[in-house]
C-alpha cells in the first residue's frame, strides 16, 4: 500500500511492505528533480524486499519540481545541449542555495527520522539512501543522527571536516560513477577523512558510466549493469544491517 502523509509540512511518499513484520525504515531521497514517479517506483522496490520506506519531497516549498520538466533533465545529461541548460538549471536551482535551506532539511529529515524510528513497525532500526541531492543529504543525515542504522549515498557530496565525520555511528556504503569527475577527484580525501574519523566506509566506482547512473528514467545517464550490480550490493548490504 503506498500514501503521502505529511510530516512537519514535508510531504512524505509512504510505501508498505507486504509483510507484516518488515525488515525496518528506510529513508528514500530523491535527487534535485524531487519527488518524481522515477523515486516512487525506486521506494516501491525496497518496500518489495521488506522495508518500510518514506520517501519525502524535501523540495516541495520551493517551486522547483513545477518547473522542471524530463526534457530539461535529459538536456542536462545530453552533450550537445549541456551548455545551453546549464545557465537555466543554475538558475531554477538558486533556492538551494539560500542560507538556511541545508539547515531547514536537516530538521526536516530529524523529523522524518524520529516519526518512522518511532513507528512500531520499524522496530527502531532506519537507513537513509539517497542519489545526488539525496546522497549529500544522506551523509548530513548520518553525521546528526546517532541512531541511524546505515547510510548508502549515491553520488553524494561530503565536505564535512574530520571532526564532523567522526560523530558518524552507521556504516557508509557509497557509490560513483568513474565519469561523474567532480566527486570522484575528491573521492581518494573524502575516504582520506573517513579513516581518520574511524567511520566504516566503503565505496563502489563503476567505470563507463556517470553521475545519475541508477536512474532508469533518464537514457543518456542510465547504466543497466551499473544500477543493477548497484541495487544487489545495496539489498544484500541493509539487510545484513537490519538482520544483525
Amino acid at each position: 500500500m503506498t500514501e503521502i502523509i505529511n510530516i512537519q509540512d514535508t510531504p512524505v511518499y509512504v510505501s508498505e511492505s507486504p509483510s507484516d513484520s518488515p525488515l525496518g525504515g528506510l529513508i528514500v531521497i530523491h535527487e534535485v528533480w524531487g519527488l518524481n514517479d522515477h523515486i516512487k517506483s525506486v521506494a516501491d522496490r525496497f518496500a518489495k524486499e521488506g522495508f518500510l520506506v518514506y520517501a519525502p519531497d524535501l523540495l516541495s516549498h520551493t517551486g522547483i519540481e513545477e518547473k522542471v520538466s524530463s526534457q530539461l533533465q535529459h538536456d542536462l545529461f545530453n552533450p550537445e545541449k549541456r551548455n545551453e541548460v546549464q545557465p537555466k538549471m543554475r538558475e531554477l536551482m538558486s533556492p538551494l542555495q539560500e542560507p538556511d535551506f541545508a539547515t531547514n532539511t536537516v530538521k526536516s529529515l530529524e523529523a522524518i527520522f524520529n516519526d518512522l524510528y518511532n513507528n512500531p513497525l520499524t522496530n527502531k532500526k532506519v537507513a537513509i539512501l539517497g542519489f545526488c541531492f539525496g546522497g549529500t543529504y544522506s551523509y548530513d543525515l548520518a553525521v546528526s543522527e546517532p541512531n541511524l542504522l546505515a547510510a548508502v549515498p549515491f553520488y553524494g557530496h561530503a565536505d564535512q571536516s574530520v571532526e564532523e565525520l567522526s560523530k558518524i555511528q552507521a556504516p557508509v556504503m557509497a557509490f560513483y560513477g568513474e565519469k561523474d569527475e567532480a566527486l570522484i577527484s575528491k573521492l581518494p580525501e573524502l575516504e582520506n577523512k573517513m579513516n581518520e574519523a574511524k567511520v566504516d566506509f566503503s565505496y563502489q566506482v563503476y567505470s563507463d558510466c556517470g553521475h545519475a547512473f541508477f536512474n532508469d528514467s533518464n537514457p543518456y545517464a542510465y547504466n543497466k549493469e551499473a544500477a543493477d550490480d548497484a541495487w544487489n550490493k545495496t539489498t544484500t548490504f541493509l539487510k545484513a544491517q537490519f538482520n544483525q
